[in-house]
């Protein structure tokens, strides 16, 4: 019987360790994901500040180019959003705010090319094709705005995209050493909205690591083609 009543103290110690044990792993954890928050919107909140600063109407000022930066397709058809965009470019471009459009996306695939469907959208509204230069290696925004400094020697860009997105985009462009301006296209609802400001929380996040920690190098390089030439060099087809 004493045996046994020793046996039961060792196993409420060893549950009582094993409780204490598992109460410590969850506050480390709690206090690690808090911690882990907090860095985000920390660094959230520094990518909006500088973004914010970089939007307003671009008046009295020209540029390199006007940079459109991708989105889903529908084969060559621009989805809502992009449509947006490129219309956005569009009035930049009638305004004699550039005389040159970067177009800058997804071709990694063949079936898949954001970049020819946003210049046959440009071509259709009577944008010359020589003045359409065509990125196909802009794979995430931060490859976009580091392509068009080294491989189409851009110094200076007016962005057209949402203003979610924009923010970050301008924040890189900066971090960059560009000269930038940023139009807000968000003209519409996109039926995902709120999806795509917390979506940019993480993004936000890994353009700061790029920028300020990594400097990191885009997917591809590759030769130049300046934007003060012809983007026809710029085409697959």
């Amino acid at each position: 019987m004493a045996h046994d009543a020793h046996e039961r103290r060792l196993a409420r110690r060893h549950l009582r360790q094993h409780r204490r044990t598992l109460w410590t792993i969850a506050l480390m954890l709690g206090v690690f994901t808090v911690l882990g928050l907090a860095v985000l919107l920390l660094v959230d909140l520094r990518v909006v500040r500088v973004g914010k600063t970089m939007i307003r109407e671009p008046e009295g000022k020209t540029y390199d180019c006007i940079l459109v930066l991708g989105a889903l397709v529908y084969g060559d058809t621009p989805s809502p959003m992009l449509k947006d965009r490129l219309d956005g470019a569009l009035a930049a471009y009638r305004a004699g705010l550039s005389d040159r459009i970067l177009v800058s996306g997804d071709h990694g695939r063949a079936d898949y090319d954001e970049v020819n469907a946003m210049r046959i959208y440009l071509e259709k509204a009577g944008v010359p094709p020589e003045a359409i230069f065509l990125d196909h290696a802009g794979f995430d925004t931060y490859d976009s705005l580091y392509r068009a400094r080294e491989v189409f020697d851009v110094r200076s860009v007016l962005i057209c995209t949402q203003r979610f997105h924009l923010l970050r985009a301008l924040y890189i462009a900066d971090r960059l050493g560009l000269s930038a301006d940023g139009v807000d296209t968000a003209y519409r609802l996109y039926g995902k909205d709120a999806w795509y400001e917390v979506r940019e929380i993480p993004a936000r996040f890994k353009a700061f690591l790029d920028c300020e920690v990594l400097h990191s190098l885009p997917t591809f390089l590759g030769p130049k083609f300046p934007i003060s030439g012809s983007g026809l060099g710029t085409r697959d087809e």
